[in-house]
């Protein structure tokens, strides 16, 4: 089998795939302080991510302050609520008995956010679909959340929120998108399965299923 000599040692390679398969949703954490020479390089891994046009389009607004954390805490209780009450029988049971965030027992939030604006109205390969600035965002969450795996950092995504209260909570301006709400810090423990897949709410795919050739719905493979 031919290899690139552009690849990496095998070693760096199992970790890399490491992070990406061991990565978990992380709701509960020990109170243990963050290291900032290791949210800097979690940071900066973030930063380092993908962008359409090379706009950088992302903020990462960190939040320590407990008055702060505590309503967005609310934010997610109410919002939570109106979720749960949208879920009957023993799915609504299930739902009821998940934890969905550790905003308040994490050392730290990280608010992620998308500014459309940066570089201008017209950005290299974002005129036609103008969405890339957001995809582009979720690229630097997904660095953000495979180097905190690397460093033994748990990150739970809280998307159960008033986006519109969380910018008058934080301070946001208008024209700033929130993107994600991160818990951040170290965990209890990683699951060796994704929470919801341990609990029964719902299987992974196989990959098989997800993959098309040429056109979509075609399973078979050309030669």
């Amino acid at each position: 089998m031919q290899k690139s000599s552009h690849q990496f040692s095998e070693l760096k390679k199992e970790g890399l795939y490491d992070a990406i398969y061991k990565r978990r949703d992380v709701r509960e954490f020990l109170p243990d302080p963050v290291p900032e020479d290791v949210l800097a390089r979690i940071l900066n891994a973030a930063h380092h991510a993908g962008s359409v046009g090379f706009m950088q389009p992302w903020n990462f607004l960190i939040i320590r302050d407990k008055q702060v954390r505590e309503k967005v805490h609310q934010n997610f209780l109410r919002a939570n609520q109106k979720a749960a009450d949208r879920f009957s029988g023993r799915k609504k049971e299930l739902y009821d008995s998940l934890k969905l965030e550790g905003i308040l027992e994490c050392p730290i939030n990280i608010c992620v956010t998308c500014d459309s604006s940066r570089l201008g109205p017209h950005v290299l390969g974002r005129d036609s679909i103008p969405e890339t600035d957001v995809f582009s965002t979720c690229c630097a969450i997904q660095n953000l959340w495979l180097a905190a795996r690397a460093e033994g950092l748990g990150i739970g995504w809280v998307s159960i929120l008033n986006v519109n209260e969380l910018k008058v909570e934080l301070k946001i301006p208008e024209h700033i998108l929130p993107v994600a709400y991160l818990c951040v810090g170290y965990p209890e423990k990683f699951l060796e399965q994704p929470m919801l897949e341990k609990v029964g709410w719902a299987k992974r795919m196989p990959v098989e299923e997800l993959i098309f050739h040429d056109v979509w719905g075609n399973r078979s493979e050309q030669d």
